[in-house]
């Protein structure tokens, strides 16, 4: 979607103003604190580290030296902050939280996790995911870091991503081409009968995991003597743009290769655009394709071949 320079500061605008209010930036009191967003930040930088200098932390918040001195100032007559000279340089003062001031901060911090913890209990766990990831992204596009590509790791299946298949198939089927519940079961019934008569050496099931979460599957499963098939082929939105389906049909293709068949055939329909230019990538060609009324929609399946 194009967006124009004046949308674009709106939009920046009004999230600055939500997020203003939300986290109680208008008010002088952060949490019934007493204290200002700028004072509880101040806190908050000194709870992590015991060594601050004056300048460098002013340098670190971008804020007036003077103004923050006299939150300094403030935080010291209140019993929450010790000042020495530094052994550094005995020009500068080395600031440290005192008992009273880290039990402050513990009270603030606490605040902040319940205020945090209410959001999300508001949310189902998909949109909880959802605004991690939006958060992140924000992050790191206002602050101009360089995003590291993830890189995605692919196993063989372990007891209990079976079920993550089923399920995971069932919500990205019905959120992306609004399929009903009968996509959700035609995907148990294979997955319990890869499981129920799985053939070592023959079948396998590949499972791709990034950041730790898993994040998209492949198996193979014996047509015949001669004939692999592919199935179940997914990738989660999250993890697409990584050539993580690539990677799971290639996989999938050389283990078939490896376990001695001579070809490899594959269901599919028109609609699933990147899946299926994943497959003409690796060689599979169209064999076959035929309308139908399925999932609660009428599609247009297609039979896709590869020899090995």
């Amino acid at each position: 979607m194009d967006i124009g320079e004046t949308e674009a500061i709106a939009a920046i605008r009004r999230f600055n103003r939500f997020h203003t209010l939300w986290v109680g930036g208008l008010g002088g009191s952060l949490h019934g604190s007493g204290m200002s967003l700028t004072e509880a930040r101040v806190i908050y930088e000194l709870a992590q580290r015991d060594d601050w200098r004056a300048a460098e932390l002013a340098g670190a918040l971008d804020l007036d030296p003077a103004y923050l001195s006299r939150i300094l100032q403030r935080f010291a007559m209140r019993g929450w902050l010790d000042r020495s000279r530094s052994s550094a340089d005995a020009r500068a003062w080395r600031l440290q939280l005192t008992d009273e001031g880290i039990a402050v901060f513990a009270a603030i911090d606490r605040a902040s996790d319940a205020q945090a913890r209410s959001i999300l209990s508001r949310l189902p766990l998909p949109e909880q995911a959802a605004l991690v990831d939006a958060l992140a992204t924000a992050q790191r596009l206002l602050s101009g870091e360089r995003q590291t590509r993830p890189r995605p790791m692919i196993r063989e299946h372990r007891p209990g991503d079976i079920g993550w298949v089923i399920a995971a198939h069932g919500r990205l089927y019905a959120e992306e081409y609004g399929w009903d519940q009968s996509f959700e079961a035609l995907v148990a019934e294979i997955a319990a009968k890869f499981l129920r008569d799985f053939k070592p050496g023959r079948e396998r099931c590949f499972i791709a995991e990034l950041e730790g979460a898993t994040a998209g599957s492949s198996f193979v499963v014996e047509e015949d003597e001669a004939t692999a098939k592919l199935r179940l082929v997914l990738v989660e939105k999250r993890a697409q743009g990584l050539g993580l389906g690539k990677a799971l049909v290639r996989d999938a293709v050389d283990f078939a290769r490896d376990a001695g068949y001579r070809r490899m055939v594959l269901w599919t329909n028109d609609i699933l655009h990147a899946a299926r230019a994943v497959y003409v990538a690796e060689g599979f060609r169209l064999v076959a394709e035929e309308r139908h009324h399925s999932f609660g929609r009428d599609l247009v399946g297609q039979n896709w071949e590869l020899l090995l």
